[in-house]
């Protein structure tokens, strides 16, 4: 079959070549089947939404409003400060159950509808790939899917039918994610395969009513999840196996991750991005790889970061989070994976619209584009009245080169302030001893190292003595060590009884969980005991051992009698 014998192929090709040069989202709304119909579509779509980011704890927010988690109102100029600083899509969760009447209709009041589609529509305006869904209805009223499946459907059938209505004439930029975080309680048991079919049957629903409900919905781009949004791989098949029975070429696949657990919210000491680490994280994304990108089929990361960000933001030592978030977008770029930054308010200040933690966003900034250079630690420790000698540290350069170094705005002077060779970098002990020459206890100075690609990368120079605690009393729901820091920082608390076996909450290991079991307080000097810990405490006696950044360890000793706390320093 030849070009001359079928001049109407001809005219397919041009119409073809002329969508190519479009945007993917104008590539969907075209009336081209073919376009329509190809894998490479949705996959142009998914790579043209790197990177996003997540508007959580608002419309999402199972209170009365979106403000009743703590995050202000939305504006326009909240959303307009998300397009610049260089996201391309932001994920809108949203929890419908207080915002539904009763069955059988489950109608959705209008207002909060309004609401959500006029923040939507700021969105779009704004030149942002969009995607809502249902969110913690999830574990709110869908987890009772086992015990209550005809309600439980007939509730989310009429939420997705009310909500693609409402959307059906939107920008193809919008997507509908059909439900967060899957999972099931109750039912049948405890088995995975009915949860399995519980999931395979809600998405098969809410892609018949999406597909079925006319406008632009025929060819929507629609994100699944896996069961829990977990990337397990029985998880992955079956989200594969619904995919494959779905045979729509406009499927989206989703997952989350939040690190490998331990590290992630700083517990059994994994205080560091370290190789365990490392490879829950290459497992992960391996497996996610392998299943659907290798397959034609793009993967959404819809939420990541670390769990410990739910307590404190520096629950993770600072230089070990940078590490993990530099090796986390890369090994994403490397897959195709795009991925959208949760963030409950805990990033992104949105009433200054400013970043509360600019370094992490400037290497994520970086790290979009290109690898960013790290180092084994951003902490140079120097203890007070000893002789200081040359400070080596190593580098991960990855592909990158060493430029310069600054102290404040001085540029230090390569060869007499600093050596670098290969990836080996030492600070001398001239220079180290200028920056503490006025002998305060803490951080004296901050070097900053920029490189030929990606963010810079800061040492903290600190001196330091060894810490000092003192006794104390007090209840379980009250309890602190008065601690003199000294210049230190704390790492992580080891908590055993007088036998040798853990104590306290998560009593497999000895190291207890940062920002649950024990928090430090520097300004108001004390390392807070909370009520959680004593919760799972004996009475009697609890040995404890505080590990510092600089490599100190002290110990401490409390006794628990009922909710009476004594505490001795060791």
């Amino acid at each position: 079959m030849t070009l001359i014998r079928k001049p109407h192929s001809m005219l397919i090709l041009t119409v073809l070549l002329v969508l190519s040069l479009l945007s993917p989202a104008a590539a969907f709304a075209s009336g081209s089947q073919e376009q329509k119909g190809s894998a490479s579509s949705i996959e142009s779509y998914v790579a043209a939404m790197q990177p996003g980011w997540n508007l959580g704890n608002t419309f999402d927010a199972t209170g009365a409003d979106e403000t009743s988690w703590g995050n202000p109102r939305v504006t326009k100029q909240q959303i307009k400060a998300i397009a610049k600083q260089g996201f391309n899509s932001i994920r809108i969760p949203v929890t419908w159950q207080q915002h539904m009447g009763s069955g059988p209709d489950y109608a959705i009041d209008p207002a909060f509808m309004d609401r959500v589609e006029e923040v939507v529509d700021w969105a779009l305006d704004e030149g942002l790939y969009v995607m809502i869904n249902l969110h913690h209805d999830s574990w709110l009223w869908v987890t009772n899917m086992g015990s209550e499946h005809d309600e439980v459907l007939a509730r989310y059938n009429a939420a997705w039918t009310q909500i693609a209505e409402r959307f059906k004439n939107h920008s193809i930029k919008l997507s509908f994610e059909s439900i967060n975080e899957p999972r099931f309680s109750s039912g049948w048991g405890e088995d995975s395969a009915d949860f399995f079919n519980h999931l395979a049957e809600l998405n098969t629903s809410f892609h018949h009513i999406v597909r079925t409900s006319g406008g632009k919905n025929d060819v929507r781009p629609l994100v699944l999840p896996t069961l829990e949004t977990n990337a397990n791989q029985d998880r992955l098949d079956q989200l594969y196996g619904t995919m494959e029975a779905l045979n729509d070429p406009n499927l989206i696949a989703t997952v989350h991750y939040y690190g490998f657990w331990p590290f992630s919210v700083n517990i059994a000491g994994f205080t560091r991005f370290e190789e365990q680490t490392q490879k829950d994280l290459t497992d992960t994304f391996d497996r996610v790889y392998d299943t659907f990108v290798a397959k034609g089929i793009p993967v959404i990361l819809g939420e990541f970061g670390l769990l410990g960000f739910d307590k404190h933001t520096g629950t993770i030592e600072q230089g070990e989070k940078l590490k993990y978030f530099e090796f986390l977008l890369h090994y994403l770029n490397e897959k195709n994976i795009t991925h959208m930054l949760w963030d409950n308010g805990q990033h992104f200040d949105r009433l200054n619209l400013t970043w509360k933690d600019p370094q992490l966003y400037n290497l994520m900034k970086a790290s979009w584009k290109e690898r960013s250079a790290t180092a084994e630690s951003d902490l140079i420790y120097l203890k007070q009245g000893a002789v200081i000698q040359d400070a080596t540290v190593k580098l991960q350069l990855n592909g990158a080169k060493l430029k310069s170094i600054r102290a404040g705005k001085d540029k230090l002077k390569q060869g007499k302030d600093y050596v670098i060779a290969g990836d080996t970098l030492t600070f001398k002990a001239s220079l180290l001893k200028q920056l503490t020459a006025n002998g305060k206890l803490g951080e004296n100075a901050v070097l900053t190292a920029q490189f030929s690609q990606g963010a810079d990368w800061t040492f903290d120079v600190i001196t330091y003595t060894t810490p000092t605690v003192q006794d104390a009393q007090g209840t379980t729901a009250s309890f602190a060590i008065p601690t003199s820091f000294n210049g230190d920082r704390l790492a992580t608390m080891e908590a055993v009884y007088a036998d040798g076996s853990s104590a306290g909450p998560q009593n497999w290991t000895s190291y207890k969980e940062f920002g649950y079991a024990f928090n430090p307080d520097y300004e108001g000097g004390l390392i807070a005991l909370p009520q959680n810990f004593f919760n799972e405490v004996n009475d009697g006696v609890v040995h404890l051992k505080l590990h510092f950044w600089s490599g100190e360890v002290i110990t401490y000793t409390i006794t628990k009698s009922g909710t009476s706390v004594t505490g001795s320093a060791s």
